[in-house]
């Protein structure tokens, strides 16, 4: 099992953010609390499963774990991940 954090490359309020995706929602909810980043921040859309990360907190989530994935070089894994994200939406 493996959480994922992309590049922060998404611009919002000033700062850069990642997303943080899992192979399961416990471990994506279970990194998400070791970063200090609150359950209400979870975002469950159709788009997928995740966390949104500023970018000083990516490396932090890479330290503790994540794999870092780079929507430039892991195309393939990155939509992989994504579409697994997506299959975690529970409406």
């Amino acid at each position: 099992m493996t959480v994922y954090i992309d590049d922060a490359v998404h611009p919002w309020r000033g700062e850069r953010w990642a997303h943080l995706m899992a192979d399961t929602l416990p471990e994506l909810h279970a990194m998400a609390a070791q970063l200090g980043i609150p359950r209400r921040a979870f975002q469950n859309r159709r788009s997928g499963a995740h966390y949104d990360v500023p970018a000083q907190l990516r490396l932090q989530a890479i330290a503790l774990g994540a794999r870092a994935i780079s929507r430039h070089t892991d195309r393939a894994l990155v939509k992989a991940v994504i579409s697994n994200a997506r299959e975690q939406y529970q409406a």
